[in-house]
């Protein structure tokens, strides 16, 4: 049954069948070679979207794209570049931390790599930045969007490996700032070898200035992050919250958006949201038959075969899970890997918030690496440039993604007491 399973996905998507079709015509083909009544495929799709917690990933969604359409970016992009100063490349620096600031609002590497990149990669090309690569950061720092809470991939994983979304968003921000600061130490390198212009100088008067008009922006992570961490709301209680906020802060405080803008972003959150719901509803029963002729286990006895020693398996699950990164969407990795990957983490006695943690990166990275690249896709619209261009361009910040990755993977091991 794992091969029939196996190669009946593999061959529906290589012949272009998307995703969600794939994941539940391979069960289906498990089930009537099994002779299991099909009634079950209705059942388990059902069963697999009831869950209170999921509520939070439409609402994330639709708050994330009400913050890229509006001007909260620009005042948070600017105040980063206000506390800069005049270090040389530090627009490059400050695409990163807007993309941080960003990213602890959004919870969506997609809409990180949009906000940030309309915003900056103008200013970059008036300032003789190599487009490509300005394009290839922004990219880049636009994966930190799944990682630094919130974040949508957090919360799937949490319904399905039932772990807590508040303990897996507490671990995001350390990687979150790892990867920021490979990410910047790479960008000034290179700002160093190509002699980009210095920031404006710095002063007191100007951050304070920047920071007034950012406020609005900086406030809605404490509102969303105090709110869960403080016990006040639980994830999708917060998620509700983020969004009333950002429509708050569009319509009367920044005054940016129209009830008219509102009515297509809402259709575009929908939009979005579908999909990564029928993705859940399909893996139902595609996890149905995973754990009925224990599929998961067969596969961990197979890897444990090869070796039992906890620091090399979990090397070759990470290199799988970057693997499936490359040719997955992120919120597609996470449902379909998770019932995979969890009975060989068990037998290992791992901590399930850290693999929940470095799953989450690790399927981030896949955003910048062809050919199914979310984020160069989206630079590549914002910039007009071509992919293959982008592509090559971000090969330093990728391999920079991929040992801050590797080293999040181990340090949780040899230091156990960072994992809250």
């Amino acid at each position: 049954m794992t091969g029939i399973l196996i190669l009946s996905f593999l061959g529906l998507l290589i012949l272009g069948v998307p995703i969600a079709f794939s994941v539940a015509i391979a069960a289906t083909v498990v089930l009537l070679v099994g002779d299991i009544p099909l009634i079950l495929i209705v059942q388990k799709m059902f069963a697999s979207t009831d869950s209170f917690s999921l509520v939070a990933v439409p609402f994330f969604i639709l708050a994330g794209d009400l913050l890229a359409r509006g001007a909260i970016s620009k005042k948070l992009v600017a105040f980063a570049e206000a506390i800069m100063g005049r270090t040389r490349g530090a627009l490059s620096a400050v695409s990163v931390i807007g993309g941080m600031f960003f990213a602890a609002i959004s919870g969506s590497g997609a809409a990180t790599t949009a906000a940030v990149g309309a915003t900056l990669i103008p200013e970059l090309k008036e300032r003789q930045y190599r487009e490509d690569s300005a394009a290839a950061l922004i990219a880049s720092a636009g994966c930190i969007g799944v990682v630094i809470p919130p974040s949508v991939p957090m919360v799937l994983y949490a319904v399905i490996a039932d772990q807590s979304v508040t303990r897996l968003f507490q671990n995001g921000f350390l990687p979150g700032f790892m990867m920021g600061a490979v990410l910047i130490v790479i960008a000034l390198k290179q700002a160093h070898n190509r002699n980009y212009p210095k920031g404006a100088p710095f002063t007191l008067a100007n951050a304070a200035k920047t920071f007034v008009t950012a406020i609005w922006g900086l406030l809605m992570p404490l509102i969303i992050l105090g709110g869960i961490f403080s016990g006040k709301f639980t994830p999708s209680e917060t998620a509700a919250v983020a969004v009333i906020y950002a429509a708050f802060v569009s319509f009367f405080i920044y005054r940016d958006l129209t009830i008219k803008e509102l009515g297509r972003i809402i259709l575009g959150s929908a939009r979005t949201s579908a999909v990564i719901m029928i993705i859940i509803a399909c893996s139902g029963i595609f996890g149905w038959v995973l754990a009925n002729w224990r599929i998961p286990e067969t596969i961990a006895q197979a890897v444990l075969a090869i070796s039992d020693n906890r620091y090399i398996v979990l090397f070759l699950v990470s290199v799988i899970i970057l693997v499936a990164g490359i040719f997955m969407e992120t919120s597609s990795a996470v449902i379909l890997l998770t019932p995979v990957f969890l009975p060989l983490m068990r037998h290992l006695d791992m901590n399930l918030i850290h693999f929940g943690v470095l799953f989450t990166i690790g399927i981030a990275i896949g955003m910048v690496t062809p050919p199914v690249a979310i984020n160069l896709f989206v630079a590549s619209s914002v910039t007009g440039l071509p992919i293959e261009k982008i592509s090559r361009a971000v090969i330093p910040y990728l391999i920079g993604l991929m040992v801050a990755f590797f080293l999040y993977v181990y340090l949780p091991l040899l230091f156990p007491w960072i994992i809250f």
